[in-house]
């Protein structure tokens, strides 16, 4: 059973960074492709960036792109998201996704996603 743990959410003014962290448990980290999502309140979950399990190829939304930086190491089984110059609508709740090992594939579709972690909140303030 794969097990996902966000941290590293909190209170930030506009122009800040934060970095995110996953730490996945109880399978082969090397095994899945992962990703970022968030949910605001009210809203549907969004995607946020993707990233490979081999070749560490990355997807990222646009509202994103060239602000957010996603990595991962297999050393540590962890899955980072740098975050800089937030905006007060990054605020959200941050949320760890892994596929299912058989896929290869980033995807931006929450439901491709099997496992999750419990999510970790991250308000920004103009």
């Amino acid at each position: 059973q794969v097990q996902l743990e966000e941290s590293g959410g909190g209170l930030v003014q506009a122009g800040d960074s934060l970095r995110l962290t996953c730490i996945v448990s109880g399978e082969t980290f090397s095994n899945y492709v992962m990703s970022w999502f968030r949910q605001a309140p009210g809203k549907e979950r969004e995607f946020i960036c993707a990233i490979s399990k081999i070749d560490s190829a990355t997807t990222y939304a646009d509202s994103v792109k060239g602000r957010f930086t996603i990595s991962r190491t297999s050393a540590r089984n962890t899955v980072y998201l740098q975050m800089d110059s937030l905006k007060p609508e990054d605020t959200a709740v941050y949320y760890c996704a892994a596929r299912a090992a058989v896929y290869n594939s980033r995807s931006s579709q929450s439901r491709d996603y099997k496992y999750w972690g419990q999510g970790t909140q991250v308000t920004v303030s103009s």
